[in-house]
């Protein structure tokens, strides 16, 4: 082998030992009480020697112990030598047994330091709260959970069509989808059991089973089991061993209405039911939810009060971010909240719901609803290159629209898929504008 491959390799593995002992991992204190310890039973196994050294008769086996002990050495040399072998045997020992320990939870080709560090370093991160809902807020969260731990989803509960819709009429529950979305973004295994959460079943196979996803039939089960909901979504995390919380908006059984100006019609058609609403086609004028007022999940109140930061988007306008906060609760309290707030606009529009809107017009929307005032940023994609499907458009940056809006623009967009965002560049752009205001919030 090369004499510089070599070098390097013992470069490296000089790097991560020092590693172990840099801020922030929680290892120097415990090593400090380890070798307090070795160093006090080495005391006492010392004395110990000693006594025999002194006191036993003259055998055979004492030049051996004085040899063994290196008294034809000076002490000096006998205090480093022993030191050292100490200190060498402890280490192969730790690194042995921490090889052992660790090797079921630490992913294979990883160095369990580097996987310590980014552990702590997210368990130190920013509280972030995203709101919205369906495929947009599961891109969010799987690029934030890079960053932190301390991370909470709150999620609509308005969703009526598809599985969660039959589940939610027949057995009178929330609807699971978006809930159980966010869930499977924010596993630590999401290759396997994020996959198998987002599994459905085909048509035609047995009865009652088609059209529905396994995450969906599983909080379901959880909520017959746990009596509750909101603990089913507890446990389900746990099973998927997720960092951070996914909470509703609400636990009310709420249902969203609109009023829609259809595109070849006179006057105002109002419509009943999420799925429905895209389905109108025409341009839709306010939604609202019903029955009125709903009282917001506490918990979600709490993280929004206690957060860092706030976003709200990507996802669904109509659909998915103005359900949760036609909650009034959770309007308020982002409004009360200290966090950055972060508007992140749709890269392009959805039929049925958005069509030809504007950066602009997604933000006059929500202020039609909710009042001014209440984003700190407006986060734009400027990258608008690739074809999009159908009839779905870029959403353009409308001119002026600085005069308004603290806008921030950069590169989000998903080069494969370019009508949705790419989860790692919008969750570091996010982070940099956070530590933009506030400095590196990690310790």
């Amino acid at each position: 082998m090369p004499e510089k491959v070599l070098f390097s390799r013992r470069k490296s593995s000089l790097g991560r030992f020092f590693q172990w002992f840099m801020p922030g991992l929680g290892v120097k204190r415990w090593l400090f009480f380890l070798f307090l310890g070795i160093t006090l039973i080495s005391i006492g196994v010392a004395f110990f020697l000693l006594d025999v050294y002194r006191n036993a008769p003259d055998t055979w086996w004492l030049p051996l112990l004085s040899y063994a002990s290196l008294r034809f050495l000076p002490r000096v040399w006998r205090v480093l030598i022993f030191g050292a072998l100490g200190l060498g045997v402890v280490g192969w020992g730790l690194w042995g047994l921490n090889r052992a320990l660790m090797a079921p939870f630490v992913p294979p080709g990883q160095v369990v330091v580097d996987t310590l560090a980014r552990h702590r370093r997210r368990e130190r991160g920013p509280r972030i709260v995203a709101i919205g809902g369906g495929h947009g807020l599961s891109t969010l969260l799987r690029g934030l959970k890079n960053h932190t731990h301390r991370l909470t989803a709150v999620v609509t509960v308005a969703d009526d069509g598809g599985s969660s819709g039959r589940l939610r009429r027949s057995l009178g529950i929330l609807p699971p989808g978006d809930i159980r979305n966010c869930l499977a973004a924010l596993s630590n295994d999401e290759d396997l059991i994020g996959q198998l959460f987002k599994y459905r079943f085909a048509n035609g196979s047995a009865d009652g089973l088609d059209g529905h996803s396994f995450g969906n039939l599983f909080i379901s089960a959880l909520t017959g089991i746990t009596g509750s909901f909101e603990a089913a979504v507890v446990e389900s995390g746990r099973v998927l061993a997720i960092n951070g919380r996914v909470l509703p908006s609400t636990l009310e059984d709420v249902r969203l209405v609109a009023d829609v100006l259809p595109q070849h019609a006179i006057g105002e058609v109002r419509v009943e039911g999420e799925s429905n609403i895209p389905q109108a086609k025409g341009r839709i004028r306010r939604v609202w939810l019903e029955p009125d007022n709903p009282p917001a999940f506490p918990r979600a109140i709490q993280d929004i009060l206690a957060a860092d930061l706030i976003v709200v988007g990507p996802g669904s306008l109509y659909t998915s971010i103005l359900p949760n906060l036609l909650v009034p609760d959770i309007a308020s309290a982002v409004r009360s909240s200290r966090a950055l707030k972060i508007f992140v606009c749709n890269v392009a529009t959805q039929p049925g719901e958005t069509d030809h809107y504007t950066c602009g017009d997604h933000l006059r929307a929500i202020e039609d609803h909710l009042g001014e005032g209440i984003f700190d940023i407006v986060l734009v994609n400027d990258h608008q290159a690739g074809t999009l499907p159908g009839s779905v458009q870029w959403v353009s940056h409308d001119p002026g629209l600085e005069a308004e809006y603290n806008v921030h623009c950069a590169d989000v967009v998903d080069e494969a898929r370019p009508w949705r965002h790419d989860s790692q560049k919008l969750a570091q752009v996010l982070i940099d504008l956070l530590q933009e205001r506030t400095g590196p919030l990690v310790v």
